[in-house]
């Protein structure tokens, strides 16, 4: 057996150890958070205010910010000469110097560059936390700790603009020191997890390979799906509410104010619901909502209303921890990492591909966009009632499981 398939005995983290490394997880979410929603929150004012951005420059420094996402998979091979809870940490690190230096290059070229050096940083850093977390947890208490891990990043998302709003509003800090704050800080916090925390081991060695099975089509095709519903709401739906009902900034971040207080206070009780009803069902319930939510969108006359489908479908987001907990599973462990940087690539193929097609078609029908969104969540939900009530290895999916078991994995 090669060395990288080497199983130990040790399957989970457990005790003292597991609530330590939980608590590494929940720190390291919350600095994530914190850094990205400030830099997010000030960046369309930023990009006019002081670089003079039109809509062909941001619409580039939007497509570069996908890039690294698209480029997950490369993650695998950096875990050949570093540990990942180390790349994990030196991925947050990188993320917050993204951040601070940010406003000291306020130039075109500058900010397509700190945005790369940000977003390379912000999207290993996802790819490994996923990994860590199906790695550190226990499968029984997985999805309750990602609706925690939920909670955690909406009390971040909302310290960090309260941050803006205490900083700018009240001392009239500049945008350079704004992010050179909020991206110190994220440094120094990292720093500060890199030397409290012990390095935890799960006594498995991971592959150090790009990996592909079969027996993984389906969360394969959750996954990719998934990538396609977030362009839509990010891209779409938001713009929507600026387009056509003519929110005010004030009102679109009141919005956001209201999906992360939404997030943190039931996340962690949607985490939970899906512990007690498992992961076909809570598939299907996301995807059934969704589809109400995509036909609202294209038929949606009404402001508050429009508003109100809004925060559902950023709601909806929550459940889509069945996805993962799915695949923890079904999955054989050393294989985590590698998946995780694969699914991580697959998620991000819509994110290249979408807002450019769908944003052509938006120019002739805006309804016609919610329409597709649509027929993505139809797919996905006929794709969940795939999903067994009990998934594990060799029982991955309802249909062809026959087939699927007796033929060997492919791996590449």
């Amino acid at each position: 057996m090669p060395k990288s398939s080497v199983f130990t005995g040790v399957n989970m983290l457990s005790g003292s150890e597991g609530q330590q490394a939980q608590r590494l997880l929940l720190w390291m979410t919350f600095i994530m958070s914190m850094v990205f929603a400030v830099w997010q929150a000030l960046l369309n004012n930023f990009v006019i205010e002081r670089a003079h951005f039109s809509g062909a420059e941001i619409g580039m420094l939007q497509s570069l910010r996908e890039v690294p996402g698209f480029l997950a998979f490369t993650a695998i091979f950096v875990l050949l000469i570093i540990r990942e809870q180390s790349f994990a940490l030196l991925s947050l690190l990188v993320m917050s110097i993204g951040v601070a230096i940010t406003g000291f290059l306020p130039s075109v070229m500058g900010l397509y560059f700190t945005t790369v050096l940000m977003s390379v940083g912000f999207h290993y850093y996802e790819t490994l936390n996923q990994s860590l977390t199906l790695q550190w947890v226990d499968k029984e208490h997985t999805a309750g700790f990602m609706g925690k891990a939920l909670s955690w990043k909406a009390a971040a998302a909302l310290g960090g603009y309260g941050s803006i709003w205490l900083l700018m509003t009240v001392f009239k800090l500049d945008y350079v020191w704004m992010y050179a704050f909020v991206g110190g800080m994220g440094c120094l916090m990292t720093l500060g997890l890199w030397r409290h925390f012990p390095r935890f081991d799960t006594g498995e060695v991971q592959h150090k390979k790009v990996i592909l099975r079969r027996r993984y089509w389906l969360y394969y095709l959750l996954t990719f799906f998934s990538g396609a519903r977030r362009q839509i709401f990010v891209v779409f739906a938001g713009f929507m509410m600026v387009e056509k009902f003519h929110y005010s900034v004030s009102e679109i971040t009141a919005l956001f104010l209201i999906n992360y207080v939404i997030n943190l206070l039931f996340a962690p009780a949607i985490g939970r619901l899906i512990g007690r009803i498992g992961e076909r069902n809570a598939l299907c319930l996301e995807y059934v909502g969704l589809i109400g939510v995509f036909v609202s969108y294209a038929l949606v006359e009404n402001a508050h209303f429009a508003a109100a489908l809004y925060v559902i479908d950023h709601l909806l987001f929550a459940m889509a921890i069945a996805m993962k907990t799915y695949f923890q599973k079904i999955a054989d462990r050393p294989d985590i990492a590698a998946s995780m940087s694969v699914s991580f690539t697959i998620n991000h193929i819509a994110a290249v591909v979408i807002p450019v097609l769908l944003g052509y078609l938006w120019l002739e029908s805006n309804a016609a966009v919610f329409y597709i969104g649509a027929a993505m969540a139809v797919c996905s939900l006929m794709l969940s009632l795939n999903v067994p009530r009990h998934p594990a290895p060799g029982n991955e999916v309802l249909f062809p499981a026959k087939a699927l078991t007796q033929r060997p994995d492919a791996a590449q």
